[in-house]
């Protein structure tokens, strides 16, 4: 899933490979997916976006935005995949739509549960792109404590913490996965209320949210997740499916899973104590 490690690793990857090429060809799904969301009809897209040349990317919360001239874009979001692949490579034969360049090379966009494949001209009217535009992001220094604080103030106090920090897009781009191991790095359960956070928990949760992201980030990503080139990301994930047998990463005991929210929520009873 794209959240905030990928979504900018995706956009520079995307940025300095793509640009200045031009789109040859369109072609949609050859394995039709009903859980691929388009704008509008896909087959129009070709007609939108042939002769278009990349100009920039930018990855933004859960999307990676493609800026080509004619104020064209193509948009990602989410639970989309999307993987270049050079003239010297095979295509997949698999896709929810693929983007072919001058040059031979071409970009699959393919979705696994459910994901987002936009190509519009100006604005794109969508609330969660809005908003992910619009926020600012704990990578930036201008998300400073008191901008945590007034996140944490604009909720109940009976909110769990996985709730605060990955539902309603309160954070753009932080969602179930990077979750994990900001709350492990906190020292705090994914199901604590927001009624039993002090201030000083308060503290380690904003500095864990910001040094975790980072570290993801700089890192290129998490390692459950790939690159613009098919390559897992350089973050060893601490608490996640690849290290759930795993002994915890503190205190050496044993990691729980547990389905929690409409995702499932690693954690360690010992270190993250409820």
């Amino acid at each position: 899933m794209l959240e905030i490690p990928e979504s900018k690793t995706i956009g520079i990857q995307a940025g300095s490979t793509l640009a200045k090429k031009r789109i040859l060809d369109v072609i949609t799904a050859t394995s039709p997916h009903k859980f691929a969301f388009y704008n509008g009809d896909p087959e129009d897209y070709a007609k939108l976006l042939a002769g278009r040349e990349i100009k920039s990317a930018n990855g933004h919360g859960m999307f990676v935005d493609l800026h080509c001239d004619d104020d064209i874009s193509i948009i990602i979001g989410e639970g989309t995949n999307v993987r270049y692949y050079s003239s010297f490579e095979q295509r997949p034969e698999k896709h929810q739509l693929l983007i072919v360049f001058d040059d031979g090379s071409c970009v699959a966009f393919t979705i696994a549960m459910y994901g987002l494949i936009w190509a519009c001209r100006g604005v794109f009217d969508n609330p969660y792109h809005k908003v992910s535009l619009e926020s600012i992001s704990p990578l930036d220094n201008a998300f400073d404590e008191s901008c945590f604080d007034r996140i944490v103030e604009n909720t109940t106090k009976n909110i769990s913490m996985k709730a605060l920090l990955a539902t309603e897009q309160r954070i753009p781009g932080v969602g179930n996965g990077v979750l994990q191991d900001i709350l492990f790095n906190a020292g705090i359960h994914p199901r604590q209320k927001k009624s039993a956070l002090t201030d000083s928990r308060k503290g380690q949760l904003f500095s864990s949210l910001k040094s975790t992201l980072k570290k993801m980030t700089d890192m290129g990503g998490r390692d459950t997740e790939k690159d613009l080139f098919g390559h897992a990301g350089g973050y060893k994930t601490l608490l996640s499916k690849n290290t759930l047998n795993n002994p915890c990463p503190g205190c050496g005991g044993t990691i729980k899973k547990e389905p929690y929210l409409g995702g499932a929520v690693y954690f360690c009873p010992v270190c993250q104590k409820l």
